[in-house]
């Protein structure tokens, strides 16, 4: 298996799942580039939180759907870590769009999310074929429990963006196998993220829904990154931590209640 100590990562999306990603692979000794988009003082107090942690870490600004954003990103991520070696993306929107007030502009919004996983993974992944093998890197991206045969009401153009990166996913561990760079993506279920969330009746709901009947924790999500990053062989997966709700699917309109 893969020593993850003093490789060097990227984490975009780093305002919830993403910030217990960083917290994880910090206690690993993993330099850290701590991406946002508009949110400094977040990003910010999470990198004072692991600094004392980590050798090299930074925080670097970036629009994921820009091209010269994320190449200006990769550039400085490696010259700032010494290394890049994995790429986390967990940046994505999550807003409500109900069938009613769907406009062209709802999908254009939920397809920059993916068109910002594509172009980071490109970009990372031809940095990545520089380092030494046979393993030369790991991206990790994010999905969704529903984004394929499962859809819930009310979220259509944000989970047609995260089946496109379901599918990324795969074709992109194909491609990028023969140069000993392995892709995979995660897809939460339900994850508290508001404290208010848990008490609503839509929340209650969404957990009935679960066959273990509880919700999934972003530390486990965490630790999910940290075993990918550290397996040599696994690739082109999608790997569900969501208490078992793709095996039942959606018997509720509108109740989502994702990450």
């Amino acid at each position: 298996m893969l020593e993850l100590k003093g490789r060097g990562a990227i984490v975009a999306g780093t305002r919830r799942i993403g910030a217990t990603v960083v917290r994880r692979l910090a206690r690993e000794g993993v330099h850290l580039a701590i991406v946002y988009r508009s949110s400094r003082d977040v990003a910010d107090e999470l990198y004072a939180s692991i600094r004392a942690d980590v050798e090299r870490a930074c925080v670097i600004q970036a629009d994921l759907a820009s091209p010269p954003d994320v190449s200006r990103l990769v550039d400085e991520a490696q010259r700032q870590l010494g290394d890049l070696s994995f790429c986390i993306d967990a940046a994505f929107d999550y807003p409500r769009t109900p069938y009613a007030s769907l406009t062209a502009a709802d999908w254009d919004h939920a397809m920059a999310s993916a068109k910002g996983a594509y172009l980071l993974a490109l970009a990372s992944s031809r940095a990545m074929q520089r380092n030494a093998g046979p393993t030369r890197g790991h991206v990790v991206l994010f999905g969704d429990w529903a984004a394929e045969e499962t859809p819930y009401a009310d979220y259509l153009p944000y989970l047609t963006a995260k089946a496109a990166v379901h599918f990324m996913t795969r074709a992109f561990a194909l491609e990028l196998a023969p140069h000993g760079i392995l892709v995979n993506a995660i897809s939460p279920g339900p994850t508290a993220q508001d404290p208010a969330l848990v008490s609503s009746a839509e929340w209650k709901a969404a957990l009935a829904q679960t066959p273990l009947h509880r919700e999934s924790s972003q530390e486990e999500m965490a630790e999910m990154v940290v075993t990918l990053l550290k397996l040599e062989t696994v690739t082109g997966e999608n790997v569900r931590v969501d208490s078992g709700r793709h095996i039942v699917g959606t018997t509720l309109q509108g109740q989502g209640g994702e990450s």
